[in-house]
């Protein structure tokens, strides 16, 4: 495991609450067009916890997690991070975020991308020389400090995206669908990467279609529908409920369920 990795976590908050979530609401258009995305969610995430947000499309997720960023307001309820509301800037610097489409400018250097976010997240200039050839070796992407990004796949960029999630060293990582655009070979080695994080005792929040990804990793699943909680238990729990089977079987049998009871 490479070393800036395991340094000492960030103890100035003594609450084992990381993400705080209180009878959340969020709706999108107005009048006849206005879908409501989120019905009162509530939940909480602990430091230490890999929780997986899981869903079909359209279930609140990425409204969720955008919130949780402080990218939109949501019409009702309360939001913390790190005990503090979302969009503070003191909480801000200990999260990284990746989200579901990340953009980057063509013509920058992988380098160069890295060095801004750093930048922008407090790190001098000696600590970006030793932290981005590490970081970028660590993703999968060693050697290409100085490759432009035009010349990146969609796998590639998003692995240059989780290396830009873990340069600053946050304690609290939220990601947005994170295997997207990887390969079998990405998603066991960001897999691999996501458990030593975990073991050092990082806050991991994401969500993601790959179940077997959420099994493989998660101590806690919060399952969402149509914009509420169904579920927020356990991974263990789940699994023994439906048999020791598997977290996609699981996921099919609550769903049926709930189409059966509407």
């Amino acid at each position: 495991m490479i070393g800036y990795y395991q340094q000492g976590m960030n103890e100035s908050n003594s609450s084992s609450c990381v993400i705080d979530v209180k009878k959340l609401e969020a709706s999108y258009g107005k009048g006849r067009e206005c879908t409501q995305a989120l019905k009162g969610i509530c939940f909480q995430v602990h430091r230490g916890e890999c929780v997986g947000f899981i869903g079909a499309n359209g279930a609140g997720k990425s409204t969720t997690l955008k919130i949780l960023m402080g990218f939109r307001f949501p019409d009702k309820g309360e939001v913390q991070v790190f005990g503090r509301s979302v969009g503070n800037p003191e909480s801000r610097e200990r999260i990284g975020y990746l989200p579901e489409v990340a953009l980057y400018y063509p013509f920058m250097k992988a380098r160069e991308l890295l060095s801004l976010y750093g930048g922008l997240g407090g790190l001098s200039r000696s600590e970006l020389q030793e932290r981005i050839p590490l970081v970028l070796a660590r993703v999968g992407l060693g050697g290409k400090e100085n490759d432009l990004l035009k010349s990146f796949s969609k796998g590639m960029q998003q692995r240059l995206g989780i290396a830009q999630s873990l340069i600053t060293e946050p304690e609290l990582l939220i990601y947005d669908e994170l295997s997207s655009g990887l390969d079998p070979l990405g998603r066991f080695e960001l897999r691999e990467l996501l458990k030593d994080l975990k073991q050092q005792g990082r806050t991991i929040f994401f969500s993601s279609h790959e179940l077997g990804e959420v099994e493989s990793l998660c101590d806690r699943v919060i399952m969402i529908h149509q914009g509420e909680i169904l579920r927020d238990a356990p991974l263990s729990t789940l699994l023994e409920e439906c048999g020791d089977r598997s977290l996609e079987a699981f996921y099919i049998q609550t769903l049926q369920q709930q189409h059966k009871g509407a």
